[in-house]
């Protein structure tokens, strides 16, 4: 197999193929599983010597989703990230007794940074190490912007205009840098201070801190709206977005339970709340564009939208793959029956021992969702 240039991948000829990961902490285990089969499918159909960056022309990540997504595009294989995984969230995740979240961050970001620097080293956002493109979701708090974080050459800020001199390049961030600022979730991690423009740094946190944990319609905008340089066609046969979940969670309360809620709870119940609006939204707009074989619910009132397409067209290929962490959904779905308390628990965005069994419902959702057919043979590697 021909290993295509990160130049072929953005610039070349022929449909293009993208994949979102989401964020969600240590669930981030549950992508692979997916991301798993998802290689092992493309193997049989293009040889062994396959990794995902030779398939997809641009992965992007938010969060957890950003570290899956940057190991990728430097060529990782899904079982070296599963092992990484495993070795590593409890070292992560290892809280110190005195650090309760309340007045500094839930966990020292030391273990984080060295994780890594060990896989990232001094590779910037515009090394050739990179062998496809790659878009980071971030959020810089001192400005209250998202970051759209990319190695595209031709995007306005990879090297800036003459006029903006003191900006720093895109291209010389360090990777571990602008992964670290997207995994920075307020709580768990301390914000990463990044030099933007000399003398100047910027506040960066978790880019789930904004519209785009879910980072699916950021990538599609990133692909085909003008100002960010790649502009690919729009159509059925021409764009295929692929994008995988870390499980999510319908979280209810009665009314007298809200009203109970200490204010700062209620704080938190509302940001994660609008949070799942967002993914949901995004999920409307992308099934609404689409044809999509792996359709979800929205709601009671609109359904899937199996009877709607934006203009009577489609303008993308788009597959979702996700779970519902409940039990009765997980033995409808899945025929995988998993107690309540213990379904509950694996919601938990920082809890190490969740690594195994979320491993496993990933895997086993995969074989369930995820089917051969799904990858057209219009985006065949050429």
């Amino acid at each position: 197999m021909r290993r295509r240039t990160l130049h072929d991948h953005l610039f070349g000829a022929g449909p293009k193929r993208m994949l979102a990961l989401d964020g969600g902490g240590v669930r981030g285990v549950l992508t692979l599983g997916y991301l798993k089969r998802m290689e092992d499918i493309l193997r049989r159909r293009f040889g062994d010597e396959l990794t995902l960056c030779d398939y997809f022309d641009v992965i992007g990540g938010t969060s957890t989703g950003a570290i899956i997504a940057a190991a990728l595009a430097l060529g990782f294989t899904v079982e070296k990230l599963q092992t990484l995984y495993h070795e590593l969230a409890g070292e992560i995740f290892k809280k110190p007794f005195w650090r309760l979240g309340l007045i500094g961050a839930k966990f020292p970001q030391e273990a984080l940074v060295r994780t890594l620097r060990t896989y990232f080293g001094d590779t910037t956002l515009g090394s050739d190490k990179l062998r496809t493109g790659l878009m980071i979701m971030a959020k810089r708090l001192d400005t209250g912007s998202p970051w759209v974080i990319h190695n595209n050459p031709r995007g306005k800020y990879f090297n800036p205009p003459a006029d903006e001199s003191t900006a720093v390049a895109n291209r010389d961030f360090l990777l571990l840098q602008v992964v670290r600022a997207s995994t920075a979730a307020p709580h768990y991690f301390e914000p990463e201070r990044l030099e933007v423009a000399r003398g100047l740094d910027g506040a960066f946190v978790d880019g789930g801190v904004s519209p785009f944990n879910n980072p699916a319609l950021q990538l599609l905008l990133l692909a085909t709206l003008e100002g960010f340089g790649l502009k690919w066609d729009l159509g059925a046969d021409k764009l295929l977005l692929v994008s995988v979940g870390t499980g999510y969670k319908e979280l209810r309360l009665t009314a007298d339970e809200v009203t109970r809620l200490p204010a700062t709870m209620l704080s938190i119940r509302a940001l994660t709340s609008l949070m799942d609006d967002c993914d949901w939204l995004a999920q409307t707009l992308l099934q609404w564009m689409s044809r999509s074989p792996t359709r979800w619910d929205i709601d009671r009132e609109v359904g899937n939208l199996r009877g709607d397409l934006l203009g009577g067209r489609e303008w993308i290929s788009y597959l979702r793959y996700n779970i519902n962490l409940d039990s009765d959904w997980l033995a409808k779905n899945l025929d995988i029956n998993v107690g309540k308390q213990e379904v509950a628990s694996l919601y938990e965005m920082d809890d190490p021992k969740n690594v195994k069994t979320l491993n496993w419902l990933g895997e086993a959702a995969a074989a369930t969702q995820l089917k051969e057919e799904h990858f057209a043979a219009s985006f065949d590697l050429i």
